[in-house]
């Protein structure tokens, strides 16, 4: 049985002082498949220097987070898309919109993640997709973009039961992580029609820890207790959902 954390930023700062050893804690909990997605220029290098550490265990993307927006948005596009002819990359991510912190950008998201998509498309990769405030407009966004090598998931999925549907129906998976185990939790309410099929496991480490961990830095190792959540909601094994999530996202990345 082998756990995949589709979405974590171990490379993050709140791992400084035990970065390795919580890595090593993963691995050891069976969660050996380690999904990094970029978030700008300067996380770049400290992502691919976990993906040194742990080759077999850490898998990386490229892409500019749509929070990472501002006046210089191709200046910052210009210097991400370079870094796809010096190294093999897993997914274009993390992009999307988010208009929970600022509208201030919203145009040049909008085109930012649009032109990320299209890179997508030419690549043929997946896109790992950040959708806050915003599910609605990346979805129209999708629509008007389908191709058939567009595809990936949606990464912290926040929707309702009918976005949920429209998502899983333009072939994107749900990436499920820590907020399913809320108590006053939307999520459950939202996925219980959307078979395991159509879902991937993430915990988007260090933020959104589960439940009993909620408040505190959250980490790769959690994502057996979303997945023993997720096990009980759908009626089956932890065996299951490990199986059937894994193997979602060896369809999604290729590897």
């Amino acid at each position: 049985m082998i756990f995949t954390d589709t979405h974590t930023h171990l490379y993050s700062e709140e791992y400084s002082e035990d970065r390795e050893a919580m890595v090593t804690r993963a691995i050891e909990s069976r969660v050996k498949r380690l999904f990094l997605p970029n978030i700008d220029i300067k996380s770049i290098q400290p992502m691919l220097d976990l993906v040194w550490r742990f080759p077999d265990n850490c898998f990386p993307m490229m892409g500019l987070h749509p929070c990472s927006v501002d006046e210089h948005v191709e200046a910052h596009l210009f210097q991400i898309q370079k870094w796809f002819k010096k190294r093999k990359f897993y997914a274009v991510g993390e992009i999307g919109l988010d208009f929970y912190w600022s509208v201030d950008f919203k145009d040049q998201q909008i085109m930012a993640f649009k032109k990320q998509i299209q890179w997508a498309i030419q690549m043929n990769l997946p896109i790992n997709i950040h959708s806050r405030n915003s599910t609605d407009e990346v979805i129209t966004i999708l629509k008007e973009m389908k191709h058939p090598a567009l595809r990936g998931i949606f990464h912290c999925f926040s929707g309702n039961a009918q976005q949920a549907k429209q998502v899983t129906a333009l072939g994107f998976y749900l990436g499920i992580g820590g907020v399913l185990t809320y108590k006053k939790s939307e999520l459950p309410n939202a996925i219980a029609d959307i078979d395991l099929q159509h879902l991937v496991l993430e915990t988007d480490a260090p933020y959104l820890s589960p439940m009993p961990y909620r408040g505190k830095r959250n980490e790769s190792a959690y994502i057996v207790d979303i997945a023993e959540k997720l096990a009980e909601l759908k009626s089956t094994t932890i065996e299951k959902v490990a199986n059937i999530t894994t193997e979602n996202s060896v369809k999604i990345y290729g590897v």
